[in-house]
């Protein structure tokens, strides 16, 4: 048998794997959400453009980005903004993760 100290150890290791296997459901859940929205961004540029090489959206603002191919320099600065915000929130994350347990570690001492 364990001693309470113990069995209360135990308990937190279990609630952080629990916590940590709810974040990951939630960062791939985001990660889907991210990635639908550049496939149907991709879908509406071509829908815009008849999807032939380069054109142009009348009457649609931003449609001088469309032109002469320029829209593939639109999709890339788009995805790489998407990758940004997602390597930025798994930092903050990282950050505030290892913050946590080496408190938690300190405080123990």
């Amino acid at each position: 048998m364990y001693d309470t100290a113990e069995r209360v150890r135990r308990v937190q290791l279990r609630a952080g794997e629990l916590h940590r296997k709810r974040e990951n459901r939630l960062l791939n859940g985001l990660t889907s959400l991210c990635a639908l929205l550049a496939l149907s961004m991709i879908g509406a540029f071509a829908a815009m453009t008849g999807g032939g090489q380069g054109g142009m959206v009348s009457g649609l603002y931003g449609a001088m980005l469309l032109f002469e191919d320029a829209g593939g320099y639109v999709l890339a600065a788009v995805l790489s903004f998407a990758a940004a915000v997602v390597i930025t929130v798994l930092c903050i994350k990282h950050k505030a993760k290892t913050e946590k347990y080496t408190k938690s570690d300190i405080e123990e001492d």
